[in-house]
């Protein structure tokens, strides 16, 4: 199978489910029997398994790891219950104290509260870059380093990681590269194929599609993500059946949905860029952002995710969000509905001020997830918005 769209229902085909089952069935169980005591051991000792105990595994979490292994070219994925289990879980399962770890400036703000609050702990210091320069990375890099932390394109300013330079790098220094694919999808970039050696996702966003489940994906080396297994079922962070087949679900049409957000994002980043009220527009598919040739060589599609900058600050910017007619205003981003949220005011949360400050979410920046809507509707509705701030 080549097409996107017959990968994602058809690749957990060899996966075994209920006789003449055209949906898999959710196995809403959280232990499984054995038949001997032989058997029982090998269950138990069975990496990524599906038939021991449902924080160990699941069939549900074998299916949907199935088919995002496949979408992303992985030799293994595993799922957790949200995409900052799936990242401190690897985190934790890779480095030790003592170790190092590079990461881009720019992160989904619970990333640099991982890696600068809790891991200094336990001995783990972290190095932050310019994430649009490589030299930047090679210069961070130590003897100690394990690890490099990528996103691409990251939140909230869709700034572009050169993945092939940095993940060249990094294997040559011996770290393992893990980026975050959660606003791109494998359907508009694979970082896998670009030297990455783990690639994660918020699958709660994209994958999921549809603002009705928790969930987290990490996909890569079979050896890896055994090691990472082993963290998991400390961690304990499980994702249950039902969400599992609720992602299953969703992955299902993220082809297709895809498809619309990346011709909506661009068509609303157009838009944004020509309107007096707006300052700046932060978006790949534009050939004015500063890595538009980066990302042009390394994504097939630019996504749905945009931020603009409003000329009048927070209250502009506040009255833009307020006067959107098919926007909600809420905390996620990848579902079929239009979100939009004021950056500042969501992080302050989980970043003390200063990382805020860095992270370059002045009071004006705005961050809008379009949903699969008619493009003309969502175009004419921001329109709306920004020329109802004159008044």
């Amino acid at each position: 199978m080549s097409s996107w769209s017959s990968r994602a229902v058809h690749a957990d085909a060899e996966v075994p489910r209920a006789a003449g089952a055209v949906s898999p069935p959710i196995v809403q169980t959280a232990t499984f029997a054995a038949d001997s005591a032989q058997e029982f051991a090998e269950l138990a000792l069975q990496r990524r398994g599906s038939g021991f105990y449902t924080r160990y595994g699941n069939p549900n979490h074998a299916q949907v790891a199935a088919v995002l292994a496949d979408l992303e070219g992985a030799e293994a994925a595993m799922v957790f219950a949200s995409g900052m289990a799936t990242i401190t879980t690897t985190v934790l399962a890779l480095v030790r104290s003592g170790d190092h770890i590079v990461a881009q400036q720019r992160h989904y703000g619970g990333v640099p509260s991982l890696l600068l609050n809790l891991l200094p702990r336990f001995g783990v210091s972290c190095t932050q870059v310019d994430q649009t320069d490589p030299r930047a990375f090679a210069a961070a890099i130590r003897p100690e380093t394990r690890l490099v932390l990528v996103e691409s394109p990251s939140n909230p300013l869709l700034d572009i990681t050169d993945l092939r330079a940095v993940s060249e790098l990094a294997r040559a220094a011996g770290a393992l590269t893990i980026a975050d694919n959660t606003f791109a999808t494998p359907v508009n970039s694979r970082p896998l194929a670009l030297g990455a050696d783990l690639v994660w996702h918020s699958a709660t966003k994209y994958l999921g599609g549809h603002s009705d489940l928790s969930a987290g994906v990490l996909a890569g080396p079979a050896e890896v993500l055994d090691r990472v297994w082993d963290a998991a079922i400390i961690t304990g962070a499980v994702l249950g059946p039902i969400d599992a087949w609720l992602l299953l679900r969703g992955i299902r049409t993220l082809p297709l949905r895809v498809r619309q957000h990346n011709s909506n994002g661009l068509a609303l980043a157009r838009a944004l860029e020509a309107h007096p009220a707006v300052a700046a527009v932060y978006y790949p598919g534009l050939p004015t952002h500063p890595q538009h040739r980066v990302a042009a060589a390394q994504m097939d599609g630019y996504g749905g995710v945009l931020s603009l900058e409003l000329a009048g600050g927070y209250e502009a910017a506040d009255r833009f969000i307020d006067g959107l007619r098919y926007a909600r205003r809420a905390p996620s981003l990848g579902s079929v509905e239009t979100l939009v949220v004021h950056p500042a005011t969501m992080w302050q949360a989980i970043l003390p001020p200063d990382q805020i400050q860095d992270a370059a979410m002045s009071p004006g920046l705005v961050r809008l997830s379009a949903g699969v809507e008619d493009t003309d509707d969502l175009v004419s509705d921001a329109i709306q918005s920004l020329n109802a701030l004159k008044t």
